[in-house]
């Protein structure tokens, strides 16, 4: 059995190994101390196989597949990886920002109907980036990425998270509203990067579009969970209450049938243009993967040592 254990996602410890050596492997028993998780449900059920557990590792930033609470029960450390990946995730949701900003891939669909007619079809709505007000739920290390980001790209940019200290709106050069009503008012393209738990679990929600500037778009590349009902999207699409919406991620993937969802599939459904999801894949570029692999390494390393290890879950 091996002492650190991968539970899923990766079938061969090839970047672990350089760092945990013949301590990583596959095999989860008796023996694990460690375990180096992906996708894997790790509940009480899980557990029994490896009694002498002293700490579980995630790949990466979100442990909803996770059971916290009876880690803590049993004395056993959780420990995310939030160190990777967050250049890669900001481009993302800064190029999906720039689509809709500029019409970039609602162009690209409507364009392979024009047989008659070429330059002429603009989309009005188009405005100057420094015309077009983005709005950051979430300034953490992704969320404050993407809008100094944005700064650069001369887009006005605001702000809310009441859980950055006072000052932090100097440091990322972006102005901090004190509610997300009024960011939602306000926003031409709103980008959500907050962690999934109880408080923000389906905050994007009617209430949520309702209160939304008419018109506007909305970025997730933060969690799934944080969409409370894909029906209210496509509606808001389909009425025009929104104008666009991009996606990393979903509760449920691979997707499974609803209107949203349906929509996106159709090829000839107009909706196409004004709607992009991607295969939750924002966190990836051949350097990010290689950093995830070995930072989790690392501190599983330091768990196998009695060493305090990094990213210490403790809520």
């Amino acid at each position: 059995m091996s002492i650190v254990a991968i539970t899923d996602y990766f079938d061969k410890p090839e970047d672990e190994f350089e760092i945990l050596g013949e301590l990583v492997g596959n095999n989860v028993g008796i023996d694990t101390k460690v375990l180096l998780v992906w996708h894997e449900k790790i509940d009480k059920e899980y557990l029994k196989a490896t009694p002498n557990l002293i700490g579980v590792q995630r790949y990466g930033v979100g442990y909803d597949n996770i059971d916290l609470a009876y880690l803590k029960s049993k004395g056993i450390i959780l420990c995310n990886n939030p160190d990777y990946g967050t250049d890669e995730v900001a481009d993302t949701a800064v190029s999906m920002i720039l689509s809709i900003a500029r019409g970039v891939y609602n162009y690209n669909f409507k364009a392979k109907k024009y047989y008659s007619s070429w330059q002429e079809n603009v989309q009005k709505a188009i405005k100057r980036n420094n015309q077009t007000t983005i709005g950051i739920i979430g300034a953490g290390r992704i969320g404050g990425n993407v809008l100094m980001k944005c700064n650069a790209l001369k887009f006005n940019t605001v702000f809310y998270d009441p859980y950055k200290e006072r000052g932090y709106e100097k440091l990322i050069n972006g102005k901090r509203l004190e509610s997300m009503k009024e960011l939602l008012e306000i926003a031409d393209i709103v980008s959500i990067h907050t962690p999934l738990n109880q408080e923000t679990k389906g905050i994007i929600d009617a209430q949520f579009i309702r209160r939304m500037k008419d018109g506007a778009s909305i970025v997730n590349t933060a969690r799934g969970g944080l969409f409370d009902d894909l029906d209210d999207l496509y509606n808001a699409l389909y009425n025009n209450r929104l104008y666009s919406l991009a996606i990393d991620v979903l509760e449920i993937e691979p997707p499974v049938s609803c209107k949203l969802i349906d929509a996106w599939r159709d090829v000839n459904n107009d909706l196409q243009g004004r709607l992009i999801i991607n295969p939750h894949t924002s966190y990836y570029s051949q350097s990010s993967i290689k950093e995830m692999r070995t930072n989790a390494a690392r501190n599983a390393l330091r768990m196998y040592r009695n060493e305090t290890p990094y990213n210490i879950i403790e809520e």
